[in-house]
């Protein structure tokens, strides 16, 4: 059986040799920010629960801390740092390490035809956990075990609405909330890289 502590996992973040993809083709870039801490029953990794917002096609949506490249951004790595530090009050490069970075995602979200190039980047808290201070994009922050679902204990299926029609998805329940859609496929190639013989439910 997999080990999952952060030791562990920043080990497996190291050897890993994440895919690359050309930036030129896409019409945006993103990045998000998995944020581990150590707990009692193993490493939990931190989510949001995105407010509701008109416009807003992630709107109440679980996500990870992230979003858009500005101009200003050195590069993804420091996306995902700016987004975390607007959205809840978090300096990252004070309060965490960056373990490393998954492979990059070619997506189309839902109701755009607009592809986006996305990086998840996963990080370690160190010391304790400053006092957050979400920001009108963030209606909460919820932690999930990584066991739980990297072992499928927290797995589950819900109607979701999808373009005015209900739908079933599979996602996690995370503190009565459902982890799926994009997020869900982010921690699973973060569990194909703790466990290469990984298998999780059909996407």
């Amino acid at each position: 059986m997999v080990t999952l502590s952060l030791p562990r996992i920043e080990e497996r973040l190291r050897e890993h040799r994440p895919t690359l993809l050309d930036s030129r083709p896409f019409q945006r870039q993103a990045a998000v920010a998995a944020i581990l801490r150590e707990s009692e029953d193993g490493p939990e990794v931190l989510f949001i629960k995105r407010a509701q917002r008109p416009g807003d096609i992630w709107s109440g949506h679980m996500a990870f801390p992230g979003g858009h490249r500005d101009p200003g951004d050195q590069d993804l790595g420091a996306t995902a740092m700016r987004e975390t530090q607007e959205e809840i009050g978090l300096d990252l490069s004070r309060h965490a390490r960056l373990l490393g970075h998954l492979d990059h995602m070619d997506i189309t979200p839902i109701g755009t035809q607009r592809r986006m190039l996305v990086v998840p980047y996963v990080f370690a808290l160190e010391g304790e956990l400053p006092r957050l201070q979400p920001n009108y994009e963030v209606a909460a922050v919820l932690w999930g075990s990584v066991p739980g679902m990297f072992h499928g204990h927290t797995l589950t299926r819900r109607e979701m609405q999808v373009r005015g029609a209900s739908m079933p998805f599979p996602g996690y329940d995370v503190q009565n909330e459902l982890v799926w859609g994009l997020t869900y496929r982010m921690l699973h190639r973060f569990f194909s890289v703790l466990d290469p013989g990984w298998q999780g439910a059909d996407d």
